[in-house]
């Protein structure tokens, strides 16, 4: 296993550091297709609808410190703060590949187009991410938790909530979605870390530029990922690392919220790009809710 772990992150590392950007990304991209197999199991399996239905719109709450913490964990897998970084880098990135565009603040002309296709990838994005998560949590529910299985420390046991449609082919089929998913995870991840660092000091940073003319930004690339590797050494639960991971960043999501907010209302900063009314709306409801869902894990722990 050790082995492998080295092997799949050395081969992250050198695909983000040798391949030009535009190609990784598109390599990216097509790794996400694998994840749609969940989407083929909430059809072949046994699924209550009436239950899931009546579940998702007139949702049970709790004072528990389990419910609160599972609302936390799926806020900030839904609402990560390392997205903040990566998706407005990679916004910038696209700058320095397509020689057509300018950054909006120069070239207002731009902002429409801009504005419209950035607003359309946010919301397939979105919408695609919380599907597939829907029909993850709808098929472990339907085949898992339905024969007495809640205690997941394996991903071979998770591997099982796809054997109605892979069969005993159910392991190949889980592992090639963790590492479609690992390699979208680990330049995302350790590329957010680079980006935010790189950013807050100023250093020459992107996928885009060669190594050679962003030599700390890709340092901090390579240490991310070093970490990311050596903790497969550790004696951790991977389930319970991936669900306080998850807390973790839903903790560290309405700080980070609140400063984007600020920023993005500050004309000084975003010249005529200051966010509409109803966007500030939403977005200080949003945070508020991390907010209130952060206090609430808090009070329970301490209590």
């Amino acid at each position: 296993r050790g082995l492998y772990v080295v092997l799949f992150g050395a081969i992250c590392l050198a695909a983000q550091v040798l391949l030009q950007y535009t190609r990784y990304v598109a390599v990216l991209k097509w790794t996400a297709l694998v994840l749609f197999t969940y989407f083929g199991t909430v059809l072949m399996v046994k699924v209550p609808w009436g239950q899931v239905a009546y579940g998702l719109f007139v949702p049970r709450f709790s004072s528990g410190k389990d419910f609160i913490g599972i609302v936390v964990a799926v806020m900030g897998t839904t609402i990560s703060p390392y997205l903040f970084f990566w998706q407005s880098s990679q916004e910038v990135e696209d700058l320095h590949a397509r020689p057509q565009r300018e950054p909006l603040i120069e070239a207002p002309r731009q902002a429409p187009g801009a504005f419209r296709r950035i607003r359309l990838d946010t919301y397939f994005g979105m919408a695609i991410s919380n599907f597939v998560a829907l029909a993850i949590m709808v098929t472990t529910a339907a085949t898992l938790h339905r024969h007495g299985v809640t205690n997941i420390q394996t991903s071979a046991q998770a591997a099982q909530a796809l054997r109605p449609v892979a069969g005993r082919f159910a392991s190949l089929v889980f592992a090639l979605g963790i590492i479609g998913t690992g390699f979208m995870a680990v330049p995302i991840l350790a590329g957010s870390a680079a980006y935010a660092i790189g950013e807050a000091r100023r250093w020459p940073v992107g996928l885009a530029r060669k190594p050679m003319e962003a030599k700390a930004f890709y340092l901090v690339l390579a240490v991310a990922s070093i970490i990311g590797v050596l903790l497969n050494f550790l004696s951790l639960d991977p389930i319970r690392a991936l669900y306080w991971s998850a807390v973790i960043n839903g903790v560290l999501a309405a700080p980070i919220m609140t400063a984007m907010m600020l920023l993005a209302s500050r004309r000084d900063v975003m010249g005529a790009f200051t966010l509409p009314p109803g966007l500030k709306l939403i977005g200080w409801i949003a945070v508020l809710v991390m907010a209130a869902s952060t206090a609430g894990l808090v009070a329970t722990l301490l209590m």
